[in-house]
């Protein structure tokens, strides 16, 4: 089965947090590729990636990126696919605010989704609802997902409400 998710960042650095994303990905039942493409030191590769990725089945594009945080834009502006946009807390980073703004402040006509700072699992769920929106089985899978959330939570409150919230800190 074809790549229906591309995961990108900027550099290895990104790694331990991007693969969040494609951990969610594997867990929901979505297929993906996940590389690195630099907007800065590989302009061309970039340029390559985002103007193929629709021939190549990619259906939703994540890309991540910290400081500068130009990828998620800039593929955004090559392609028509949708992109989420993931900013990364950088070694060379103000706090994470240059990227979550960088991300954020698309001008108008090149949107880019963003999610929280290394917010990458949040970035592949959202990808998988995007492709649930017409591949059946994964939509499916995002159906589990939410429900068993929604029974998490309401064996938690269960808990409180039956232990009282003190004897529930203690578990």
């Amino acid at each position: 089965m074809s790549k229906q998710v591309g995961i990108i960042m900027g550099s290895k650095s990104d790694l331990p947090i991007m693969s969040e994303a494609a951990k969610a990905l594997d867990e929901l039942g979505v297929n993906y590729e996940l590389t690195i493409v630099s907007a800065h030191r590989t302009p061309r590769r970039m340029i390559d990636y985002a103007e193929s990725a629709r021939q190549r089945g990619i259906k939703v594009i994540i890309a991540g990126a910290g400081g500068a945080a130009h990828l998620p834009g800039m593929v955004a502006s090559l392609t028509s696919l949708p992109v989420i946009g993931v900013p990364i807390k950088s070694s060379n980073s103000i706090d994470g605010w240059d990227s979550i703004l960088s991300i954020l402040q698309m001008p108008a006509g090149i949107p880019v989704a963003t999610v929280a700072l290394n917010g990458a699992k949040n970035a592949g769920i959202l990808a998988a609802s995007m492709v649930g929106a017409y591949d059946a089985k994964v939509a499916e899978n995002m159906d589990n997902f939410k429900k068993e959330l929604r029974e998490k939570v309401e064996e938690t409150a269960r808990d409180v409400e039956l232990k009282g919230w003190k004897d529930t800190l203690e578990d």
